[in-house]
């Protein structure tokens, strides 16, 4: 965004509560929206003023939308540099302790000063200067020769022939990218700023080693902020740092420390190996993030949309079956009547060709294909035709996925929607309220307690007291304060059981060391592992793959630890649904093997066998 007299500005929200038929003014590059003609010429000449500044490349007087190309075309370049040059400067930014600033300026005087292959410049050519880019560093004894291509000036800068120069004929007249460039490339190059650690798919896309320097193991190198490095030592000081170099093996280490730094060392406990994923998916394994969206959704807001629950596997498998069946026309049902109860645009559009207002299940193919036809997503609108005419099993499983998943996206946007968030958030926040007055209460309990403590210590000595009775007494007290004490746990742990249901997204347990994201639903005794990339999914289904996994996670690691310990909080749930659900899986098994026993004789049908269990739903919460 540009910047006003080169500080942060801020776009104007939309109008709340606006009338789809209400006369608006709106500025086309910023999609403001204005209901006073006045207030709009006012914005928009504030626009034209130059008085904006390119965020990205620094340039100033600018008008706002002048501004605005401005940044996208930097964006562009820092994109699209010369790979050589991408190269160069993530290299100086591995591991690099330098503060953003520091670091920026140290690569620009670099790509100023350093010659490497590929960069672009200029060089002496028949007494006059020529662009070249430089091909080849040839080692001559003392004298620097380097292979340069001519470049033919124009768009296309294609070599026209080649020569060998000495370094004295190469000119540098300025930095092949500017400094706002270097730091917005910095910033979306890296994961990690203290030191700078690059993404890991640039740094093997490039060739750049992910081992961390000696320096940076040992603590060396790494500066506090608001301090400068000293680059100038004393004697004294030099000695000190040269003992510290021949000790540096005995410096300590203060973890955690970012995962990637983490060296295994010889006191170490031995960590287990990581059980492998099961990946038997039904449906492409980039699919089954869309897959738990939409089931999350269905079973978090089944009460709103009249839906009953479903099993993950039922709509896993109703998804992959090439025939329309009663749980796919249950769930896009249900979320049509939530959209057309809404009056939005699904609801219209029917009417004007004298539908039915109400949603029938013979009428849902109806709904989808309009749905398609509306939508901007051509990898979607394409299916429309095929839904109309009844086809609507062949579709592949993730296109219906997707399809689901759009249809989610505008479910969360009604108003009933938005109604049980807010009902939710209310309940979350009386719940909190209520555990932390349990803890004020405690607090001054505990206090009132102390104190009279202290008071019976004080005792006159000449006074006679009964011991007997003062024990029973001593002893009602602990069993009274024992079982205060135990309602109070079991008050709490009520507490965190309501909040937990009352859970209006589900967020991941953690990341491992490689940035995998790991899942857990209350309602699947699964433990899913997505990819950093997002494309794949894979999940552990027993207790013993959940310890190996424990046992494997490096706690010197900021993102193993935080996940062990999530892990070891939530490790009975976890466990318990792990283990109620491989009990399902033999029953089911050997439901099916009393099938199979039973097709000796006579022939069974397909829906008594389990894993078609989805034909047989019953939406019992169907009103309509």
């Amino acid at each position: 965004m540009p910047l006003l007299n080169k500080k942060p500005f801020s776009l104007l929200e939309p109008p709340k509560d606006l009338d789809p038929e209400q006369m608006v003014f709106q500025i086309r590059f910023t999609k403001e929206i204005f209901l006073d003609y006045q207030e709009y010429v006012k914005r928009l000449n504030l626009y034209r003023q130059r008085v904006w500044t390119c965020k990205v490349s620094g340039k100033s007087n600018l008008t706002f939308e002048e501004a605005l190309v401005s940044e996208h075309q930097a964006m562009e370049k820092a994109q699209n540099l010369p790979t050589e040059i991408m190269a160069h400067v993530l290299r100086m930014t591995q591991y690099s302790t330098l503060g953003l600033i520091e670091l920026v300026n140290k690569i620009y005087v670099a790509l100023q000063e350093d010659v490497f292959e590929g960069i672009e410049l200029h060089a002496k050519k028949d007494d006059a200067e020529a662009p070249c880019k430089i091909l080849k560093i040839l080692d001559s004894g003392d004298t620097k020769l380097y292979e340069v291509g001519w470049i033919r000036q124009g768009k296309s800068k294609t070599v026209i022939n080649t020569s060998v120069v000495i370094a004295t004929d190469l000119i540098r007249r300025r930095a092949p990218v500017s400094r706002n460039i270097l730091k917005l490339l910095i910033r979306d190059s890296t994961s990690h700023s203290t030191p700078w650690i690059l993404h890991e798919h640039l740094a093997k896309k490039y060739g750049i080693s992910m081992e961390p320097p000696n320096d940076i193991m040992y603590g060396e190198g790494l500066q506090k902020k608001g301090r400068k490095r000293q680059d100038c030592l004393t004697m004294e000081d030099g000695r000190k740092k040269s003992k510290q170099d021949e000790g540096h093996a005995s410096v300590p280490i203060k973890y955690p420390i970012d995962d990637l730094l983490v060296s295994p060392a010889a006191d170490d406990p031995a960590l287990l190996k990581r059980p492998p994923l099961v990946t038997d998916f039904g449906i492409p394994r980039n699919s089954v993030g869309d897959l738990l969206m939409v089931w999350d959704f269905c079973l978090s807001f089944g009460r709103v949309l009249n839906l009953y629950p479903f099993s993950l596997a039922d709509l896993e498998n109703a998804i992959c079956h090439k025939e329309i069946n009663v749980l796919i026309v249950e769930i896009h049902s249900a979320l049509f009547r939530l959209l057309i109860e809404d009056d939005g645009d699904y609801f219209t559009a029917p009417q004007t060709n004298k539908r039915k207002s109400k949603l029938s299940s013979e009428k849902w193919a109806e709904y989808l294909s309009f749905f398609l036809e509306k939508t901007e997503i051509e990898e979607l609108s394409c299916n429309s035709g095929a839904v109309r005419r009844g086809y609507y099993g062949p579709i592949d499983a993730d296109i219906k996925l997707k399809i689901l998943q759009e249809l989610v996206e505008e479910a969360i946007a009604t108003d009933a929607i938005r109604e049980k968030l807010s009902e939710r958030v209310e309940q979350q926040q009386a719940l909190v309220a209520t555990k932390r007055e349990i803890a004020r209460k405690e607090r001054e309990e505990k206090n009132k307690n102390s104190k009279d403590e202290n008071n019976d210590v004080v005792q006159d000595g000449n006074e006679c007291v009964d011991e007997q009775g003062k024990g029973k007494e001593e002893s009602d007290k602990r069993d009274a304060s024992a079982s205060k004490t135990e309602r109070k746990l079991h008050l709490v742990r009520h507490l965190e059981t309501e909040k937990a249901k009352l859970s209006i997204r589900a967020s991941p347990l953690g990341k491992d060391r490689h940035y995998n994201r790991y899942w857990f639903f209350k309602r699947e005794g699964r433990l899913f592992v997505e990819s950093a990339d997002c494309k794949e999914w894979g999940y552990y289904s027993t207790k013993e793959e959940l310890d190996v996994l424990m046992s494997s996670l490096n706690v010197k690691g900021i993102r193993e630890r935080a996940l062990k310990l999530q892990l070891e909080k939530f490790y009975n749930s976890i466990s318990n649904a792990l283990e109620k659900r491989l009990k399902e899986i033999t029953h089911k098994i050997s439901l099916e093997e009393a099938v199979l026993r039973r097709s000796t004789r006579v022939r069974a049908q397909p829906r008594d066998s389990p894993s078609m269990a989805f034909l047989k739903y019953v939406n019992k919460w169907n009103e309509h």
